[in-house]
């Protein structure tokens, strides 16, 4: 064996263990761990079904969570973006049941509608400068109020059938709505590892002085974060309306802690500065898998609740452990 053969065949398991060092391997050999454990507990765990049926109900949280992985890696959040969906939603029925406009333009309205929401968030924190946190607190209550107010709360029904394709169809064995996922996934994960406005985004969460100082549109960049989250929202409204054929103006209630759940676990600094689109979609469907085993193997909704939080933790412990050593 030559020197060179040698160095490369003991460089392969230093790749490997730096890898693991990381959130997302930590992230994945937990992910590994858990779908062992439930497979055993549940015989209907492990399915192609179930796992496909999984995809088709975490889209809504994943579209929400690609760009709160950029507002939190800022230095910011969103804590309105459950409020902004059911808002959407409302408007996509509202427009097309009682005013009448076309379903198409209608689903023109619904994207409008996040985008603009996402818009006033994005311009109270860039230019008026008011605390990412107040201010989402703020919208989500004003958000909130516009879709009962707007729905009188009633629900619009009777959607068309070929609506339903895009929260409902398939596109051979996979569910419509998981292949537009992948695609913003993939367009998400690019922009922010690949781009010069990605490593804008990193900047400003390490240091918002320096970026500034630097030549960074800081403000700029903050509104269009916002902006972005406040379009993904109605994106995520169009697919839960097309997916549930109804609008409720309660819809998504809560959504966003389990939206901020997911950034976190997935290695996200909540003070801003680091994380991944990765990490960020390994958090997710470790915690959409932990609800669904625990479903079937009979544990009751509190307990499961318990049993996240218990994982939360640990997944955190340990990756401040392996980043120690």
């Amino acid at each position: 064996m030559t020197t060179e053969t040698r160095a490369a065949t003991s460089a392969q398991p230093s790749r490997l263990l730096s890898a693991l060092r990381t959130q997302e391997g930590v992230l994945f050999l937990v992910l590994v761990v858990i779908v062992i454990v439930l497979s055993l507990l549940s015989d209907r765990f492990l399915t192609v079904n179930n796992l496909l049926n999984q995809t088709r109900l975490f889209t809504e949280t994943a579209l929400l969570a690609l760009p709160m992985t950029l507002i939190i890696i800022s230095g910011g959040i969103d804590l309105s973006v459950g409020s902004m969906l059911a808002w959407s939603a409302v408007m996509l029925g509202f427009s097309w049941q009682l005013l009448g406009l076309p379903l198409p333009l209608a689903v023109v309205v619904c994207l409008l509608t996040g985008a603009i929401g996402g818009a006033i968030n994005g311009a109270l924190i860039a230019y008026v400068r008011v605390p990412p946190l107040i201010a989402t607190l703020a919208t989500l209550a004003i958000y909130r109020g516009f879709s009962f107010g707007i729905s009188q709360a009633r629900s619009a029904r009777g959607f068309p059938e070929e609506f339903a394709f895009w929260g409902q169809g398939q596109v051979g064995p996979f569910p419509t709505q998981f292949l537009i996922l992948v695609v913003l996934i993939v367009a998400m994960h690019l922009l922010l590892a690949r781009t010069g406005f990605g490593r804008w985004v990193y900047a400003i969460g390490n240091n918002e002085l320096a970026a500034r100082y630097s030549g960074i549109p800081v403000e700029r960049v903050k509104f269009t974060l916002y902006t972005l989250s406040g379009l993904m929202a109605g994106l995520a409204a169009f697919i839960f309306t097309s997916r549930v054929t109804t609008t409720r103006a309660d819809a998504a209630t809560g959504l966003e802690l389990d939206v901020i759940a997911a950034v976190v676990l997935g290695g996200t600094s909540i003070f801003g500065g680091s994380g991944s689109i990765i990490g960020t979609m390994l958090g997710l469907v470790i915690i959409t898998l932990l609800r669904n085993g625990l479903l079937l193997t009979g544990v009751k909704g509190d307990a499961t609740f318990m049993v996240i939080g218990l994982v939360l933790i640990a997944a955190v412990l340990i990756n401040n452990l392996v980043r120690r050593r």
